[in-house]
């Protein structure tokens, strides 16, 4: 009677701990099932979240690429610069968003693959219109170069006549220059005379100073078929030894030679007949002469005509 007891004791045992260990299969399944598709749930969330960031950071990375050519075709680039600043509102607030749902973020990204879409077109236009005024600035630079090419041929040409105009012009000043020295007098036989106080003519060149009163200057003025007949000054400067020019109150004064004014001693204005003629020259210098030997020099129209000397002793 013990022994089936015992043995329904453990028959009944026995059922319990199967019954436990059934009871403890199936919550360990279920709780394993349940973490599989936790795990599975959290794999998916991450995924969406990288796929998400990867195409976020790629619409950054056209938006970027945008600004850059706009900026470089001379474009506007106000609305990219504020789209691109919504989208790294974007990017930063996806870090944090424990509220994520890919569904929001799907909708973003499309809004900004719309928005590139718009500005793909506007850019392909922008580059056409710049590639237009590429064209027309090329075209403009050729005409340019093609007017500075014929500017530059007329200012040769100009350079050209305004030499030869130049060279016409020396040539006419130096055959003016060489005709006026051709016309110019020539003073010959230039004689000094020294005439006394009452009136008695002295000639040879050597005079004593008691016995000069007045001077005498008597000179040819030469036949020039290319000089014209007409009334011409004739200025005489008489030097002393030491070079300096005899002067006297009245009959003294300066003319213009070679480019410089100069003193002479007296002038005397002549009609020149183109014959050969003789012309005199009458000096008082009003004090006595030193002694030394002194030299005569003629000049008409700006050119020396002659010269000759005379000695005082």
């Amino acid at each position: 009677m013990e022994n089936n007891n015992n043995q329904t004791f453990f028959k009944v045992a026995l059922g319990v701990t199967v019954g436990v260990i059934a009871l403890l299969s199936y919550l360990f399944i279920g709780a394993r099932n349940e973490t599989f598709e936790l795990q599975k749930a959290l794999t998916t969330k991450v995924e969406q979240l990288s796929s998400t960031q990867i195409k976020l950071d790629s619409i950054s990375k056209s938006l970027d690429e945008k600004i850059k050519e706009v900026e470089m075709l001379g474009g506007n680039v106000a609305e990219l610069e504020k789209v691109k600043a919504q989208l790294e509102s974007d990017k930063k607030k996806l870090k944090s968003d424990l509220s994520f749902s890919v569904q929001k973020y799907e909708a973003k990204i499309k809004e900004y693959e719309t928005f590139l879409a718009t500005k793909d077109e506007e850019l392909t236009k922008l580059r056409e219109e710049n590639g237009d005024l590429m064209a027309r600035n090329k075209n403009l630079e050729t005409e340019k170069q093609a007017a500075l090419n014929e500017n530059a041929g007329l200012k040769s040409d100009k350079d050209n006549l305004s030499k030869t105009v130049a060279d016409y012009t020396s040539q006419n000043e130096e055959l003016k220059r060489k005709v006026t020295i051709a016309s110019a007098m020539k003073a010959t036989n230039v004689e000094v005379y020294a005439l006394a106080s009452n009136g008695k003519v002295r000639d040879g060149g050597r005079y004593k100073a008691s016995k000069i009163d007045r001077l005498k200057i008597s000179f040819g003025l030469a036949t020039n078929p290319v000089a014209e007949k007409n009334n011409k000054d004739i200025y005489i400067r008489i030097m002393d030894a030491t070079g300096a020019v005899v002067s006297a109150d009245g009959s003294s004064g300066t003319m213009q030679y070679d480019g410089k004014e100069v003193g002479y001693t007296v002038k005397q204005n002549v009609l020149f007949e183109n014959n050969d003629q003789k012309v005199d020259v009458v000096y008082a210098k009003g004090s006595a002469y030193k002694s030394g030997k002194y030299s005569i020099e003629l000049y008409s129209e700006g050119f020396k005509i002659g010269a000759g000397t005379f000695e005082v002793k």
